[in-house]
Formats: structure tokens, sequence, C-alpha cells
């Protein structure tokens, strides 16, 4: 069937954000690694990858509403392809909400595709839904009865997930929450202060056309309003490295001094691996071991280490965390840094269609898998030492229900003041930081510190 796509099809930027869209429908891969993916293999230019971009983020994280305004418009869904359904959507999304696109540009071009992946039917077929819901309007969601059904559909987020974050911070909360998820995410980057405060970084940037602002949520951070911030000068020479503002703070957060012992269980690619490093010297005896369970990932930590000039503090091995008990002597590390794998519900404005594949049965597992590794590290830290938890999630069940839940086995742990700057009081709440995405459009962060006191 796709050979007899044409050529000038296939090169289209629709097309190719349609076929991205049915690819991340089946799961095969998270939207933010498959798009630098399709961009390369499509070859597309410079604008035509930004259209790309929008086009493809913007359904997939509107796409339970787009399907509402659709459902309509289609007598026997049941019978319609799933590529055809995407493509309508797709439609729908450039006619709803990008201006610039004439309505009947997108009603050709959805018509050509559907004549060339399908057959003249299909291309007759998507002609009259797009025609008809450009006649009569979409519906609106206040025509759905229950309140909570149409928050879910109005921050296209499934309704199991809708219930659990209105249960942990209201229907209000929740609505901001979701809508801001559909804001583009920005870049940002951590500056390597032993090299350049950020002032100089800011100034350095934007001799090359990239405007940037200092971050307000970490001192290290710099956001990208304008410009390539990892085609820098900064960036190639390591000293700045690409990095969410949220996950900034927990290296500062576990009050390294400079001849520390450092484990960092759960580290690759490495972020906050050689955010830590920064603040340990070689020559005092400071060292950070970094673990992770799949080799090609221990090498990534390995590579990041050198790029950024940290490898002499660095010591990258292939280890389960679980495990780290059996593998180091009791009392062996002055920090530790437990970055749990987690269902990543922070990160959803990066990679909208998380909200999909995630089940509430994943609540289950992780929290078990999240407790194994603390009481496995835990046994390793010296007296008077400190232990961070951190996740990049926003579910209470991986984040203070596991602090809860260790420390209520663990009477010789107490948890300690989180380090950051006074504009996130705010989202501290009982010696905890949760950092919903909407509050400062980071990231979603949990971080917890705890010390062995006895």
């Amino acid at each position: 069937m796709g050979k007899r796509v044409s050529a000038r099809i296939r090169k289209s930027v629709r097309y190719t954000a349609m076929q991205t869209i049915e690819r991340i429908d089946k799961g095969g891969a998270y939207s933010n690694l498959l798009l630098g993916e399709m961009i390369e293999k499509s070859n597309l230019s410079d604008q035509d990858s930004r259209l790309f971009t929008e086009l493809v983020y913007g359904t997939v994280s509107r796409k339970l509403l787009l399907e509402y305004f659709l459902t309509p418009f289609i007598k026997k869904p049941q019978k319609v392809d799933s590529w055809v359904k995407n493509l309508l959507i797709l439609s729908l999304y450039q006619s709803l909400y990008l201006d610039k696109i004439p309505d009947h540009a997108i009603i050709n071009e959805a018509v050509e595709i559907a004549k060339q992946r399908g057959n003249i039917g299909t291309s007759k077929f998507v002609n009259g839904v797009l025609r008809s819901i450009q006649r009569e309007g979409v519906p609106s969601i206040e025509a759905i009865k229950d309140p909570l059904e149409r928050l879910s559909v109005e921050i296209s987020m499934p309704l199991w997930l809708t219930q659990k974050l209105v249960d942990q911070i209201g229907m209000v909360e929740t609505q901001k929450l979701g809508l801001s998820l559909v804001e583009r995410s920005h870049a940002s980057a951590r500056v390597d202060v032993r090299y350049v405060n950020r002032s100089e970084a800011i100034e350095e940037l934007a001799e090359e056309d990239i405007q940037a602002v200092a971050s307000k949520v970490s001192p290290y951070g710099v956001i990208a309003e304008k410009g390539f911030i990892a085609g820098s000068t900064l960036f190639k020479e390591g000293r700045i490295t690409v990095q969410d503002e949220s996950s900034m703070l927990v290296a500062p957060a576990m009050q390294i001094e400079k001849q520390h012992k450092v484990l960092d269980a759960c580290a690759a690619p490495g972020g906050k691996t050689t955010h830590i490093a920064t603040f340990l010297d070689a020559e005092a005896g400071g060292l950070v071991t970094a673990l992770d369970i799949h080799q090609h990932k221990v090498k990534l930590i390995e590579e990041n280490a050198v790029r950024l000039r940290v490898e002499e503090v660095v010591a990258a091995e292939k280890m389960d965390a679980r495990t780290a008990k059996e593998n180091f002597q009791p009392e062996t590390f002055d920090r530790i840094l437990v970055d749990a794998p987690c269902s990543g519900l922070g990160l959803m404005r990066r990679k909208p269609d998380i909200k999909y594949h995630k089940t509430a049965k994943d609540f289950e597992q992780l929290p078990k898998i999240q407790l194994e590794i603390l009481e496995s590290t835990a046994q390793t830290l010296k007296q008077w030492g400190i232990m961070v938890y951190s996740t990049c999630t926003i579910t209470k069940e991986e984040n203070q229900e596991v602090v809860a839940a260790f420390l209520s086995k663990h009477p010789e742990f107490k948890k300690i003041d989180v380090a950051v700057d006074d504009i996130l009081d705010s989202a501290i709440e009982e010696q905890m930081l949760t950092i919903y995405p909407h509050q400062f459009l980071t990231d979603g962060f949990f971080i917890c510190c705890m010390q062995k006191v006895s």
C-alpha cells in the first residue's frame, strides 16, 4: 500500500506527521525521541521541521479532545482505519489551532494523502467529514454532563489519571496543570559555574543570536527564549549542558562537599551525575559512583562526563541499584542519590504521549522497585550522611508514600529541609518538594532529603 504513495506526498510534512502519530499510537517510541529520528529520515528543512514538531506535539497533546470533536461526524467509527482517524484529527488540529494555514489547504492535502494512502473512497470520506466540520463547527465540551469526564476531555487526559490528580490537588489545579501541558516546552541549560558564571553565559549566547534569560527556579539554569542552545559554542565546549530546571535542584540539595564519596544509584544519562561532579575535587578524594543497569547507558554516562570535563571524579558501573548492599561495604558513601525509575508523568509536556500509555497498574509495581532501591542503597550510607530521593513524576504513590514507607522501617533516618530558593517555598510540604508542571512551566519533579542520624 505504501509503495503507491507518490514521492511528493511521502516528503510532505503532514504525511510525515501522520506516520509519526501512528507510530506513537502503537507505543513503539516516545514522541520526543521519534521526532528527531523522523526529521532526519525525512530530510526536512528547518522551517518544515518546526511545522512538523508543532503538528505532532499539538495533535498528540490534545488527542482526546480532538477525538471528542470528531466523534459526531463519523457514523461507524469501528470501520475507520486508525491511520484515517489520525489524518482527520491531525487536520482538525491544524484547522482549530494553527491560524496561518487556510482550511482549503488543510482539506486538499488531507484528501490527497487519503487518496494515495487509501483509495478514492477514503478520500471522499475524509473530504466529507472535514467539510461537515467546516460547515457545522465542533461540539462544545459543555455538553458533557459529568464534571470529571468533561475535565478529562478538556485537558485530554485519561479519566483514571484525571481522577488521580483531582484527588491529589483538586479540580481547579488539575485543570491548570492539564491546560499548561499544551504550552510549548522551553529549552533550558545548566551553566557550569567553574568555567563561566550565568551572566557571562547569557552574554556569550547573545553573541550567537541565542536569546537566553536566567532561570527563576535554579541558580545554575538559563532558558533559551530564541535560538538553538545545543548548537552554541558554550555547549560544544562543555561549559553548559541541556537539562531541565527542576532536575538542576537535586545536586545542590545533596549538600555535597569536595571530598565526598557519592553514589548516584540510577544515573543514566548522567545529567545529575555530572552536576554532582562539579562539586567534587579529585585531589581531595571526591568521587561519584554512577550506576545503571544497562551497559550502553553506562557508556553514555562516561561520554557525558568527558564532554563536561568531570571524568576524573566520575566512575560509572553497570549494576542494578537493588544489589548495592551486596556490592558496596556498609557506610561507604557520604551522599546517595536515588533518582528512581518512575512513571515519568512529570514529563508530560515533553512527552505528551506518556499520559496515554500509562495504566493504573503501573502504580502497583513501581513503588515496590523504588523501595527496594532505597532499602539496598541506605545500607551503604555513612552515619550523618544524606540520601536524596527524587523522581520526575507527580503521584503520591511514587513520592510521599514511598518516603513514608521507607521511614516507617528506618527510624535511623529523618527528613531534613530541601535547600532551594525562596521562590519554591510554596512547593514544599512536610519537608518534601513537589513541583507540578504548570507552576513554573518546568518538568514535574519531587525531592526529599533524608539524613542518617544514628
